[in-house]
């Protein structure tokens, strides 16, 4: 089965900045993950509109929180959170858009598959600058999600190109990234160094 790789945005770059990104790792990334918690509903839309201006797939989007901006700019995959609408809700009126959601623990994977979610995204696996705070939950429940739920499962947090292989093994469908990728010197290469990761683990199994 092939692996995924999501990459996030940190909140931090100018659209025209952002697709730059997009466009030096679009080979070797599978789905861009737009949050940009800190902008207006205009610029949430603005930002969104110029990535498809510049050719990036809506198919490749991921919208956080913002269904709103998905269903004007015709996206299809929409990731929700803690504080969003609940993920019943969303699907019950829009069973055709692709409903992820963000979890912390297996009761609340347990909990997203319950209410119709199509995917999960868990973490924090390692240690992280962005939860510098809150001790990584490491792979022990990742893998009992995996194996037990029985849900699409997104691991992000820490992921590296030296431990990819380990969170693979998990059975994850695929890996999220933010900083190891947007904040590197060299977005492309290090993009590649992941896919190289990736190629090793199907090598090895």
């Amino acid at each position: 089965m092939k692996k995924d790789v999501h990459l996030i945005s940190n909140g931090k770059l100018s659209a025209l900045e952002f697709s730059h990104v997009l466009s030096s790792v679009k080979d070797d990334v599978d789905y861009f993950h737009i949050r940009e918690r800190g902008r207006t509903s205009r610029e949430w839309y603005e930002f969104v509109e110029y990535l498809l201006s510049k050719g990036i797939p809506a198919e490749k989007l991921v919208i956080h929180d913002r269904i709103d901006i998905a269903l004007l700019l015709g996206i299809s995959h929409v990731q929700l959170g803690y504080n969003s609408i609940d993920v019943e809700v969303v699907k019950n009126a829009y069973p055709s858009l692709h409903v992820g959601c963000s979890v912390h623990s297996f009761a609340e994977a347990f909990e997203a598959k319950r209410k119709g979610a199509d995917s999960i995204l868990y973490g924090h696996i390692y240690e992280t600058k962005s939860k510098e705070r809150l001790p990584p939950r490491g792979l022990e429940e990742l893998t009992r999600i995996v194996n037990e739920i029985g849900i699409k499962t997104v691991a992000i947090g820490g992921i590296l190109p030296k431990n990819v292989e380990a969170v693979l093994d998990s059975g994850v469908k695929g890996i999220a990234v933010m900083s190891g990728i947007i904040e590197a010197k060299d977005p492309m290469l290090t993009a590649h160094a992941y896919q190289n990761s990736i190629r090793k683990w199907e090598k090895r199994i």
